[in-house]
């Protein structure tokens, strides 16, 4: 049904009108809050522009699991081949990895839109709510992503017990030594290594890149972008330098999943606003996430 014209037609004409037949509508309403599930060709949309604001919806494991309720147990099993003569025993999974609980955490916001915008023919209110709703999102899922505590929102890659291993601790408060970058680039295995990026935010980037040795030569030559080889992602999200924090991140972000429970959907709020001459966008979506694996991932810790 979603994937239909006259759904499409449908959907966009409710975010413009509140005089619209709801019986075409139906197949797409989120009974738990009375909204509606995006057009497919919408939902494509917003992906791929929720992915250029978010970095783990770029680099990490994405998981639709939208007919379940409740939670999902998991576990991360590691898996090796090995050969196998005539007759001989396939090696099979070990069993007794650590269990691992997703659940489902809502993220809400209402969006606001003149009036005169919304009853502009011309104006493309399909672009605009997704680009809009995909700039919200992407910012408020990537910081709880990197600092989420689980209650009430996802398990970050920062999280104290449950996040990425400590692969080096900062000889200072305040300071990263280019040194401690070298070794926190080797603490992260070979097979993690391949994949990885590094993630900081500006202020970090620029105390790394105004490094220099003896001669006064900078100690992170080449482009910004990458370190020691390996792509550089800023993410603002990121805490600085200061005692106790974990200013940056260095691994394969595919061990992190983010689970979709049930994706983005609107309601026009036609009424709410109308004092303003302005019509509300309400938008919700229910996800979780959690680092499976958290040798796959490792940080640097600032002393305390």
């Amino acid at each position: 049904m979603l994937t239909t014209e006259t759904y499409s037609r449908a959907f966009w004409n409710s975010m413009r009108s509140k005089n619209t037949d709801g019986s075409v509508l139906k197949e797409g309403a989120n009974l738990a809050n009375g909204s509606y599930f995006l057009p497919e060709a919408s939902a494509e949309k917003y992906a791929v522009a929720l992915a250029k604001e978010n970095l783990f919806r770029r680099m990490a494991t994405f998981v639709r699991a939208t007919t379940s309720g409740g939670k999902i147990i998991t576990s991360d099993t590691p898996v090796d081949a090995d050969w196998v003569g005539e007759g001989g025993a396939v090696p099979e999974a070990e069993l007794t990895a650590k269990r691992i609980a997703l659940g489902e955490h809502k993220l809400a916001c209402i969006s606001v839109l003149d009036s005169n915008f919304v009853h502009d023919t011309g104006f493309n209110i399909s672009d605009y709510l997704t680009r809009d709703f995909a700039r919200i999102f992407g910012k408020a899922e990537e910081d709880a992503f990197l600092n989420g505590d689980g209650i009430g929102k996802p398990k970050g890659v920062l999280h104290a017990t449950e996040g990425a291993d400590v692969g080096v601790t900062a000889a200072s408060a305040t300071d990263i030594a280019f040194d401690e970058i070298h070794k926190l680039y080797f603490s992260l295995k070979p097979e993690y290594r391949s994949n990885a990026i590094w993630v900081m935010n500006d202020k970090t980037a620029l105390a790394l890149r105004e490094l220099k040795d003896s001669t006064n030569n900078y100690l992170w030559r080449g482009a910004a972008d990458t370190l020691l080889g390996k792509p550089v992602v800023i993410s603002n999200h990121m805490p600085s330098a200061e005692s106790g924090a974990k200013p940056v991140v260095f691994g394969d972000f595919k061990y992190y999943w983010v689970v979709q429970r049930q994706p983005l959907s609107i309601r026009a709020l036609h009424e709410k606003y109308s004092f303003a001459d302005k019509i509300g966008y309400f938008g919700m979506e229910t996800l979780d996430g959690c680092l499976i694996r958290s040798e796959a991932i490792k940080v640097l810790q600032m002393t305390e």
